[in-house]
């Protein structure tokens, strides 16, 4: 909701200080207007992050796996993906994987049991972070996604499901919110002691 001009003066200053930086759902011309003007900057057009690396990202030795149902999810997802990669998480990523084709998730369990923490991205009825999490022990972050037909009313079906899952405490974020996804996260990795 920024217009142009206040996000390149943003970007400019944290720029001008050094700083790293990153931003969350660039259009794609104010993302071009800003890689432009400053070389180091990248972006990405499936996640609509923005990146600028000016300073070393300090790897972060924890384990997060990413998990989408659908193809239509990956956006969020890597929204979720790009957010913990700038703060040093390098997660693993299952795509494709929802209810609906539950054997490419069941062939990979191992992958999410192996993880510290995994994101779970579902729209539709908004069932897989439930799976996920009848099957692993680690924390499970879920983010509804406004995909869907017929009654998914924006998101809000997958939101309700979430919330009313019978797998005991997942953490359920905002629809479409892959960035508060990591957020929760990378408090949740910060905080496991090795």
């Amino acid at each position: 909701g920024k217009t142009p001009e206040h996000l390149i003066h943003i970007v400019d200053e944290w720029v001008a200080r050094g700083k790293n930086v990153l931003a969350t759902r660039a259009e794609p011309s104010i993302a071009a207007a800003i890689c432009a003007r400053i070389a180091r900057a990248q972006y990405d057009p499936v996640s609509r992050c923005l990146a600028i690396i000016q300073q070393p990202i300090e790897p972060v030795d924890r384990r997060l796996c990413i998990v989408a149902a659908g193809t239509a999810d990956v956006p969020v997802a890597e929204e979720a993906r790009r957010t913990a990669a700038f703060f040093g998480v390098e997660a693993s990523t299952l795509y494709d994987v929802g209810v609906a084709g539950i054997h490419r998730l069941l062939g990979q369990i191992e992958t999410v049991r192996q993880a510290d923490a995994c994101i779970v991205v579902a729209g539709m009825e908004g069932a897989l972070p439930s799976v996920i999490g009848g099957l692993v022990a680690c924390p499970v972050i879920a983010v509804p996604t406004s995909v869907g037909y017929g009654t998914h009313q924006q998101g809000m079906t997958a939101l309700f499901a979430m919330l009313n899952s019978c797998a005991e405490g997942i953490t359920v974020v905002n629809i479409d919110n892959g960035f508060g996804g990591a957020c929760a996260a990378l408090r949740i990795l910060r905080t496991i002691q090795r």
